[in-house]
């Protein structure tokens, strides 16, 4: 039997993900946070932001009950509906009102220093 694997998608702060970031390639698992500015019932879409960046989620297999302003976590696939417009295929959602995003920012940031510092350390060792 045949296993397929799932990847924990790559934690990106929006304003990171743009054509320079090495997730910014169709098939890239990754997961997101924002707030949501706009969810459309008919087509299934969300359109979170965080800072200046947005990104439009397709949300279309799973179950949340959106409010606009609300703060959700995404993990998914990111797909490009055309040159440069991509979209997060959701696969997992849930509501995460109450985090401070400032506080998230900075403990993302400091997590990838320290793997970065550890992966420096793994190679000169």
């Amino acid at each position: 039997m045949a296993s397929s694997v799932v990847s924990s998608g790559a934690l990106v702060v929006l304003e990171e993900l743009n054509s320079s970031s090495p997730q910014f390639q169709n098939g890239a698992s990754l997961r997101v946070t924002g707030k949501l500015l706009d969810y459309t019932v008919e087509t299934a879409v969300a359109v979170i932001a965080d800072g200046n960046a947005t990104l439009k989620i397709d949300t279309k297999h799973l179950k949340i009950n959106y409010r606009v302003g609300s703060i959700y976590q995404f993990i998914g696939e990111l797909f490009f509906e055309s040159e440069n417009q991509p979209i997060l295929k959701a696969r997992v959602g849930r509501n995460v009102d109450g985090m401070d995003l400032n506080l998230y920012r900075q403990s993302l940031r400091l997590l990838k220093e320290f793997q970065a510092e550890q992966t420096h350390n793994y190679r000169f060792n």
